[in-house]
């Protein structure tokens, strides 16, 4: 399998940990911002959205890294991090889709200009900052009651995206609120495999 996107991403390395995780081999082609530029007609016949990341495998295409993460874990059979039982792969699917929707929204103005460099008004900064403790504070009340992971006992790939999540929250230069669920929490993640190379590298 090959995924295509640089590691600078979130979320390829999202993917890439993902893939670790379960023992897989991904074949990574650098593709967006300082690499080939994902506005390629040959790129845009993989993903009309011009995003990376985008796994191909034979003669499927797959992109959003959720969703890529979701059909590794599913092609393996690794139960533990998606689990086989409706209700317990819904928790976990719910958490990954908050992280898709709701938290990635909430930092989008405040990482883009403090980080990427975009325009915003100080006004608009702040807006986003305080949303994004406010969404991380919803994560650390989740994690104070499993005392776990996520979704409870054990890894599932809701830590795994909400992982490289916190771990930008973490790194990023704004004034965080404490959450110390979080903190031990991340503290537990960076004895897995793929966490110092894919989370905790200071990459943003």
């Amino acid at each position: 399998m090959k995924l295509l996107g640089r590691l600078t991403s979130l979320n390829v390395r999202k993917v890439m940990w993902t893939a670790t995780l379960l023992g897989l081999d991904l074949d990574r082609e650098d593709w967006g911002m300082g690499f080939r530029s994902p506005q390629q007609p040959e790129f845009l016949a993989l993903n009309p959205n011009a995003l990376v990341p985008v796994l191909i495998d034979g003669d499927f295409t797959l992109w959003e890294s959720n969703s890529i993460c979701r059909y590794l874990a599913a092609k393996t059979g690794a139960t533990p991090l998606l689990p086989a039982d409706p209700k317990a792969r819904a928790r976990v699917e719910q958490w990954m889709d908050w992280q898709a929707g709701e938290l990635n929204n909430s930092w989008r103005v405040a990482f883009m200009a403090l980080v990427r460099g975009q325009p915003a008004t100080a006004e608009a900064i702040a807006a986003s900052v305080a949303s994004w403790n406010r969404h991380m504070a919803l994560l650390d009340a989740q994690l104070a009651h499993t005392g776990a992971c996520v979704c409870g006992a054990d890894l599932t790939l809701a830590d795994v995206v909400l992982g490289l999540s916190a771990q930008r929250w973490k790194n990023a230069p704004i004034e965080r609120v404490a959450l110390p669920a979080v903190e031990a929490w991340l503290q537990r993640l960076s004895s897995r495999p793929g966490f110092a190379e894919f989370v905790g590298n200071g990459m943003p």
